[in-house]
């Protein structure tokens, strides 16, 4: 570790081998507290590199809790966060109303780490009951169309950086993989993020992926989500393009309008009210533009109209309130 940690002071990036070899170290508990906050500390101080963060993701997937899939289409649907918006939980609507519309849904989540109420909050107040269990997990997806993968139960190795991570008490990387480390790793993607430096970083790592298809949104103004309070950008693996509300043919919306309150029972209050059906429209159009985009990412031959309309149908038709139940009830 030493060695790695002065190449990085002198300012050389990492290998994608360098990069998992040090972080496969510290996840076997091999390295002491000083280290690690060195290490984390390093990468904070300069944004990481593509092959470095696809070293840390190798790491990741390998030592997380093994879980077989038969293959199936699903998409995960989730953001960087850190863009200091404290929206609703904007995303995770998404995934229900995705689900509602007929597509199947694994989102990978965790607890907030800088806004009140992450997807693994929210969810866990509303009476989600986190599990590793794969026969638990294949069931919701039969039943219900979703399942949702709480990161701490899949990630274990992640222990020996926890305490570190707390006491320095900024975002380091770890932040930006809890993204791409889904262990199921879907075969779709969309992608929320605070920046659009964030954007070209996550162009570069999903491309990696040659059987993933994946879109990358941000808003302009900031954040990790199609906003609707201004233009967004939207990647995929070819391309980087700019979308208005009305390209969406939906209404430009204010910040005040997408708020998300400053507790978690707010949350929750907010996300019951949007999914039962009594959401305001501004609140309606901001979850089915980003369903949209996923509804698109999983099938790109439809229009950005088709997918607004599928979207709209799942939620206002409350199918997206008849998963939430489905897999709340158990």
């Amino acid at each position: 570790m030493k060695k790695i940690l002065n190449q990085l002071f002198d300012q050389h990036p990492l290998s994608r081998q360098q990069a998992a070899e040090a972080l496969d170290s510290i996840s076997n508990g091999n390295e002491n507290d000083a280290h690690i906050a060195a290490f984390l500390t390093a990468f904070r101080m300069r944004p990481i590199k593509a092959e470095e963060l696809l070293g840390f993701r190798d790491v990741m997937l390998e030592k997380a809790k093994p879980i077989s899939w038969n293959g199936e289409s699903t998409i995960d649907i989730v953001g960087t966060g850190g863009d200091g918006k404290n929206t609703f939980n904007i995303s995770t609507l998404t995934c229900f109303v995705v689900a509602g519309a007929g597509y199947k849904v694994t989102k990978h989540g965790n607890y907030a780490s800088s806004s009140h109420c992450g997807s693994s909050n929210v969810l866990e107040s509303l009476g989600y009951q986190f599990t590793n269990d794969e026969a638990v997990l294949k069931r919701q997806i039969d039943e219900a169309g979703i399942c949702f993968l709480h990161a701490p139960l899949f990630h274990p190795s992640m222990k020996y950086v926890a305490g570190v991570r707390k006491q320095l008490g900024f975002r380091t990387f770890f932040n930006l993989l809890g993204p791409i480390v889904n262990p199921i790793q879907p075969s779709h993607s969309l992608l929320g993020v605070s920046t659009i430096d964030q954007g070209d970083l996550y162009q570069q790592v999903l491309s990696d992926d040659k059987e993933r298809n994946f879109k990358i949104v941000h808003a302009i103004d900031g954040y990790d989500e199609i906003s609707l309070t201004g233009d967004s950008v939207i990647w995929d693996s070819k391309a980087k393009q700019h979308l208005s509300p009305n390209d969406f043919g939906l209404k430009k919306v204010q910040a005040s309008d997408i708020f998300g309150g400053e507790r978690v029972e707010d949350a929750k209050n907010i996300f019951l009210d949007i999914i039962s059906g009594n959401g305001t429209s501004a609140q309606n159009s901001v979850v089915i533009a980003n369903a949209a985009m996923a509804i698109q990412c999983m099938d790109n031959t439809k229009d950005v109209s088709t997918c607004i309309e599928e979207a709209k149908q799942s939620l206002l038709s409350k199918r997206a309130f008849e998963v939430l139940k489905s897999v709340t009830s158990n």
